[in-house]
């Protein structure tokens, strides 16, 4: 089974699917050359709005995939892929396209982040989610953090990520993080989300994203993203970060 999927959906919608729901969606190597790809494609004269989601109805992301990365120990190797993924979410952070994270389910560490660099976020009635790792001993490394703190209240975006707690859909919505919490098809739910924004011109639509990109170039977030991967990188080696991994996989063992 093919680890994501990319389709062209209704009224110009480029849809990612994280295909993985035995693994409740967790990111490894295949799934991130997945959205390299699609966000090239997304750049297309015919995509309105990118959407990632994940399949099934359990799970958005629970993050980077633990058994998929467990053999990086050292800072060096942890620094490779943490500076990947957050150069894939800086290319999702600036598209010249509006992008919507639809949270079919739960999403959690990575998940949270990815869900963070879209423009939108949608949550479906039920679902949770969480930064939660700083329970794993490390703090977000995808550039998420970096992320989160400009788009909401500074004091909140900090207290999420400091606390590293599971928060409802409703939470979430009251926190920012979400801006809508939906019942039924996920699809479904996020063209009614963007009806009206579907309805304009793919040149108006790209003029609007390129206005907020202006400032994301101006608060130099390529490089503080980098910088978070950096340090997330160096906790990633300490013995506190491999003690609490091999903790949580015993558990779910």
């Amino acid at each position: 089974m093919e680890s994501y999927i990319i389709s062209k959906e209704p009224e110009g919608i480029l849809l990612f699917t994280i295909n993985r729901p035995e693994r409740r969606n967790a990111i490894n190597y295949e799934v991130m050359e997945g959205l390299e790809q699609a966000l090239d494609l997304a750049k297309g004269d015919d995509v309105k709005v990118f959407a990632i989601t994940g399949a099934g109805d359990q799970a958005f992301c629970s993050g980077g995939d633990l058994s998929a990365f467990h053999q990086l120990k050292t800072e060096e190797q942890a620094k490779g892929m943490l500076s990947r993924m957050a150069g894939i979410l800086h290319k999702l952070l600036v598209l010249p396209k509006p992008t919507i994270a639809i949270l079919n389910g739960s999403a959690v560490g990575g998940g949270c982040e990815i869900a963070a660099a879209c423009d939108f976020r949608i949550g479906r009635e039920g679902m949770k989610a969480g930064f939660v790792q700083a329970n794993l001993a490390i703090t977000s490394g995808w550039g998420g953090g970096t992320i989160l703190l400009e788009k909401l209240p500074e004091h909140i975006a900090l207290k999420m990520l400091l606390d590293a707690n599971i928060h409802t859909a409703e939470e979430l919505q009251e926190l920012g993080f979400i801006h809508h919490v939906y019942k039924g098809d996920p699809l479904d739910a996020c063209l009614s989300f963007l009806k009206e924004s579907l309805k304009k011109e793919p040149t108006v639509l790209k003029a609007y994203k390129t206005l907020l990109n202006k400032k994301w170039e101006q608060l130099s977030m390529l490089e503080r993203m980098e910088e978070e991967a950096s340090r997330c990188a160096v906790l990633w080696e300490d013995d506190a970060h491999h003690r609490k991994v091999d903790e949580f996989m015993t558990k779910k063992k």
